[in-house]
This record gives structure tokens, C-alpha cells and sequence, in this order.
């Protein structure tokens, strides 16, 4: 395929299409090289719009990590929204990087982050856009290598009939590892054509080619095993673990985008992996060891990235920021650091017990005072421990007056609703917290202008985690839930008016459901809502729970299940899981025994300041969980006086 610019035709299209600047490119910091002087090609996507594809951390890392080689280029595209989708098939106009408008049927490699499997079906828009077969046995030597990674690429089964591959873990020292063997397969003449390097990639252990694999299954539907179908292809594939978080300080250069995205700020990530052990959390799961940023990696990154970017605030990101072992310096140091510019400092939700008013004034000192975002998840006592989330109501209540009485007026409480043992009063003690919440906080500040807002998302069972054998909450069951809840709050008189109550359907997590625990025969569905027209399924207005219903009742029934089975039916120890031969590095057995806990009502405490549980990731990785202080300032440096 050519490699020549397609703007040209695009240009044309831009006029009737809505928001046409998010296909423009040209952001601050973003790189374009010399073809020519290539010799390994990437296309990075993050599979949906613009606004939320360009912030994200995964790909925005990777796009420098590859252009900082010599003799390699990487080119970012995302997936078009339906209007100009329809333009340019009519225009014949292909699937194109934002960077030089090249058609990204010309790069080597197709890399897709998925952090959540709703971006499936816009894979299949874009392989199709680009003129890449859907299926990887129908694709030839001259087609790009497609390449699937993220959270999502923990489970790549559903969709194994349409990637090449999938890595797992982290991406940074992976796609340098992949780049070299294709370096060298194109060096060499590309012997054995597209079979041959797909094979050398899956030899090194860390790469899953699912073709070289064949899933044999039970009369009943379940797994029988998943069995190499070449000599030389490793049982079980292992994920990638970037140990020095300092030697990747990523992104330098962070992108700054020309249209408006979901997060208008520079993000510094400043630790990787939770030893919290919260037993519905995939990311904690997956992402352990914690390896923590040092504080001067972190002051460097920030004073670079802010120089780099004009941004105006700064987000700390991790799964649990407020966990850092000197997040106390870290914010003061920053805030000391930033006042006369008037950088805000934020972090994602903050634990209930981690919270603390002295690191709430640091992050507030030179940006505004929003409102303060809480995750209980469980409503009661007793679903806290099933999940293991070591938070008691009079830690929440102690909190949030803290917060009221030192001038916060909103809080923002996030659960779940479906958590495995969950009855209907365990729902409903969401709402007394929320009244026991609002009522503190008059009472603390004195004030009537109190706010609370629950919010609540539908809990759906995830890979490589205590509850992947546990059954999911039909729709209809998380529906009538939720409405209990609701009438409570509304119904009360004295506080209903001051909580806030936003909460997703059970559709989506039951779509979700279906593609988080699936294996292939999942992929006939996708298909078959991708070719109906199926598209953004993340998005509420795009979705269509209906049209995935009817489209998995006329794939499944050949194979014998229907949704139900992948969702709301409850695994056993024996069966084989789809994933089983994608190594996490946590052990299935230790696995196995937190859920026991879990229906036993068992707390486990955080591995990182308790003895060891044997969760398998440590042995395996030949380390020890880092924890400082590290004793050393943010940053060798005063503050900064314009």
C-alpha cells in the first residue's frame, strides 16, 4: 500500500463533519520522521474518539518511547465517529494517522491499547477502514501486524480471530523487544513470510500469537484445554513488568491537544501496581508488584512536562496516589514548588483511610477547591469485606467531617452495585451512609449547603482476579436494585434534596460481562454487532444493549451457550478459564483461596507493610515489593519566582 498522505481527499470531507479539528494533527510535541529513513513502522490507537484517545498515558508513552529510536517511527490514529466513517467509505478514503495522514494499511505494525473491551467493535471499523482483512488467516505478508495490549489484553480471546497478537503487562520494554525482531525478519527478506514472524515473536514467551494455539471444549461448553499446536510455542505466555519505573520517565513530551479532550492536564504516573488487594480490581490484580517513582523522578518529570506543555495543572496518577510512600512531600513540594504560577495539583479518588487534610490543602493550594471523590464501593459493613475493602463507616463519616469542617462542601461516594453475596439492604445502606454523610456535614460546618452525590456502577467479574468465578447480576435484578435505592434517597424529606444519585443501567456490564470473561466463540458475536453497525459501544448514545442481545442469540446457539452462561453462571475450581495460559504472575490456587475468603467475609491486609500472602508475583519477578522513603527532596531545586 502506499504510504503517501491522504489529506488531500480527507481535506474535502473536514467541512461536513462534526468537530473535523480532532482529524487535523499537529498538537504540540507530536513527532512526524522521515518515512524513508524507517525501517519499523508503528500505528498506535487508543480504539474511540479523539478526545479520550489522545490523553491517554499507555499510548501517549509508547508514541515517544518508538520515536526516540533511530531508524523507527510511530504515527497515532483513532477512530473515527460515524459521520465522517460514512464519508470516507464513500470517498474511498482509508483509515489514517493524524500525524502524516498515512494510510495505516502501509505501517508494519497496528498496535491497539484496550483498557476496557467495549472498544472492540471500533477495532473492527478501523482494521476495515484501513483494508485490513478482519480475520489474521486472511491477512498476507504486505498487511500490518496487528498488536493488541492494555488491561483488556489480559483475556485477548474474543477477539483472537482478529489480532495477530497481544501483550501483556507493560508496553514500554515489549514494543522495543518487538520492534528489533521485525527489524531483523525484514533484514533478512521477510523468510517464511507473516507465519515466520509471528512465530519468532511468540518464541520469546512474552508475546501470545493466538493462531499457534487450539482450544479444545467439553460437551457441556467448557474448556477442555488450551494446547500449543507447534513445537517451539511456550505453554503459557508471560506478561511484561517494568521494574524502574525512573528509567522510564515517560512521557517527556507530553501531547497537547488542538481539540477539547477529557482531561485538560499534564499526568505524571507515580507509582505502578496495588497490593490494596480489593478483590474486584482487574488493574490492582494485574499491575502488582507496586514499584514505586522516586520523589526527584517525579519533580523532574513534572518540571519538564509543565515546560513542555503550558498545561495548568498536574495530575498525580496511580491506582491508589494518595498510597505513595512520600505523597505528603511530594504534594507539599509541588505546591511549594508551583505558587507564584498557580499550578493545581490533583489526584484520582482518594481512599477513605489515606485521605488526610494537610495533603487536601497541598493539592488545592494553587488550583481551585472542587469537590472530594470517595470509593467505599460496598454499602455495608459486611460487602466491604467481601471485597476487602478495610474501610468502616465511622472511618468514611470521620473523613467527610474533616473534609466539611475544613471548608469542602461536596463529596462525591462511588460503589457497586452486583458484588457477589450483595442482597437488596445491602444496596440500601448506600442511601443511610449518604444521609449519615449530609447530616455530619451540617453538623460540622454548620452550613445547610452540604452536598453528597452517589454514584453508582454496575459490578462486572474480571480476569486474573478472586471474583473471575463468581456470577454476575442479571440486568434486570441490578435495574430493580438500583430503583429500591433511588426511591429511598428521593422519599427522604430531610436529606433526599442534597444527595446526588447518578448510576448506570445493568445493559453495558452485562455487554461487558460477556466480552471480560468470554473466549472465541465470543468473536462471532462481535462480529456480528460490528456488521450490524455496531460502534462506541462505550458510549451511552451509541450503545445498543438490544442489537448485542440479538446478535449473540443467532452466533452463540451453534456452540451450545447464549449470554447467560458467560455472565451470570458461576465458574468452578476445575474448569479450565480462557485465560488460564496467559501468566499474570499471580498464582490460580492463592487466587482461588481469596475467594473462599471473600464468601467467608475474610479481610487480607495490604501485602506492601504485612508478611507475605504467596500471591505468586514476587518469586516469579525475583524481587521485593518497593517501599521508601527515600529520604531526598522533589526536586534539588528553590522556588520558582518568575
Amino acid at each position: 500500500m502506499s504510504a503517501a498522505s491522504v489529506f488531500p481527499q480527507l481535506e474535502a470531507l473536514l467541512p461536513h463533519v462534526q468537530k473535523p479539528i480532532q482529524y487535523v494533527g499537529g498538537e504540540l510535541n507530536s513527532t512526524v520522521k522521515d518515512w524513508d529513513s524507517c525501517d519499523v513502522r508503528w500505528t498506535l490507537m487508543y480504539p474511540d474518539a479523539y478526545e479520550v484517545g489522545l490523553p491517554n498515558q499507555g499510548v501517549m508513552i509508547l508514541y515517544e518511547v518508538l520515536n526516540e529510536r533511530e531508524g523507527v517511527l510511530a504515527e497515532r490514529t483513532y477512530s473515527v465517529w460515524p459521520d465522517l466513517e460514512e464519508l470516507m467509505r464513500e470517498h474511498n478514503v482509508p483509515q489514517f494517522t493524524v500525524d502524516s495522514h498515512r494510510p495505516v494499511g502501509a505501517f508494519d505494525v497496528f498496535g491497539l491499547s484496550f483498557s476496557t473491551e467495549l472498544g472492540y467493535t471500533n477495532m473492527l471499523t478501523a482494521l476495515d477502514l484501513a483494508g485490513i482483512p478482519l480475520e489474521s488467516e486472511d491477512r498476507t505478508v504486505d498487511h500490518p501486524i496487528v498488536v493488541a495490549g492494555g488491561h483488556a489484553a489480559f483475556n485477548p480471546e474474543p477477539i483472537a480471530d482478529f489480532i495477530d497478537c497481544a501483550v501483556i503487562g507493560d508496553g514500554e520494554q515489549a514494543v522495543l523487544e518487538i520492534t528489533e525482531i521485525i527489524r531483523a525478519w525484514k533484514a533478512e527478506g521477510r523468510p517464511g513470510g507473516r507465519d515466520e514472524v509471528l512465530f519468532r515473536l511468540s518464541k520469546t514467551g512474552g508475546v501470545y500469537v493466538p493462531r499457534f494455539y487450539d482450544v479444545e471444549y467439553l460437551p457441556d461448553g467448557r474448556i477442555g484445554r488450551v494446547v500449543p499446536n507447534r513445537s517451539g510455542v511456550p505453554w503459557r505466555v508471560s506478561k511484561h513488568t517494568v521494574m524502574d519505573l525512573d528509567e522510564w520517565p515517560y512521557p517527556k513530551q507530553p501531547l497537547v491537544p488542538l481539540a477539547e479532550t477529557v482531561h485538560e492536564r499534564m499526568s505524571v504516573e507515580i507509582f505502578r501496581g496495588c497490593t490494596r488487594g480489593c478483590r474486584f480490581c482487574q488493574a490492582g490484580m494485574i499491575t502488582r508488584p507496586v514499584r514505586e517513582r522516586s520523589i526527584t523522578g517525579i519533580g523532574e518529570m513534572v518540571d519538564k512536562g509543565l515546560k513542555a506543555t503550558g498545561f495548568e495543572e498536574v495530575g498525580l496518577l496511580s491506582l491508589s496516589s494518595a498510597d505513595h510512600s512520600e505523597i505528603g512531600d511530594i504534594a507539599k513540594g509541588l505546591a511549594d514548588r508551583y505558587t507564584d504560577d498557580k499550578i493545581g495539583l490533583s489526584l484520582p479518588s482518594t481512599r477513605v483511610d489515606a485521605f488526610n487534610v494537610d495533603l487536601a490543602n497541598e493539592l488545592t493550594r494553587n488550583g481551585r477547591r472542587s469537590g472530594l471523590t470517595f470509593a467505599p464501593e460496598g454499602g455495608s459493613e459486611r460487602m466491604r469485606k467481601v471485597i476487602n475493602k478495610m474501610v468502616s463507616e465511622e472511618d468514611l463519616i470521620r473523613t467527610v467531617a474533616t473534609a466539611y469542617g475544613n471548608g469542602w462542601r461536596q463529596v462525591k461516594l462511588y460503589f457497586m452495585c452486583g458484588l457477589p453475596t450483595e442482597t437488596d439492604e445491602d444496596v440500601l445502606q448506600i442511601g443511610d451512609m449518604a444521609v449519615n454523610v449530609i447530616a455530619k456535614g451540617r453538623e460540622v460546618s454548620g452550613q445547610n449547603d452540604i452536598r453528597c452525590t452517589v454514584s453508582i456502577g454496575g459490578f462486572v467479574p474480571k480476569p486474573h482476579t478472586p471474583f473471575q468465578w463468581a456470577p454476575q447480576l442479571s440486568a434486570e435484578d441490578t435495574d430493580a436494585r438500583l430503583k429500591k435505592l433511588r426511591d429511598k434517597i428521593r422519599g427522604d424529606k430531610k436529606y433526599g434534596r442534597s444527595i446526588g444519585f447518578r448510576y448506570h443501567d445493568g445493559k453495558p456490564g452485562i455487554v461487558e460481562g460477556l466480552l471480560s470473561r468470554g473466549d472465541r466463540r465470543v468473536g462471532s458475536v462481535i462480529r456480528a454487532v460490528y456488521e450490524s453497525g455496531g460502534r462506541f459501544d462505550g458510549w451511552r448514545e451509541h450503545f445498543s444493549y438490544d442489537l448485542w442481545m440479538n446478535c449473540a442469540e443467532k452466533t452463540l446457539p451453534e456452540f451450545g451457550v447464549d449470554v447467560a452462561w458467560y455472565t451470570t453462571r458461576e465458574r468452578t475450581y476445575e474448569e479450565v478459564l480462557p485465560w488460564d495460559h496467559l501468566d499474570s504472575g499471580l498464582d490460580k490456587d492463592w487466587l482461588w483461596e481469596d475467594w473462599q475468603d471473600a464468601l467467608d467475609e475474610t479481610e487480607v491486609e495490604d501485602c506492601r507493610w504485612t508478611p507475605c500472602f504467596d500471591c505468586g508475583v514476587c518469586p516469579q519477578l525475583d524481587l521485593d515489593i518497593q517501599i521508601g522513603p527515600t529520604g531526598k527532596k522533589l526536586l534539588p531545586l528553590s522556588v520558582v519566582n518568575k
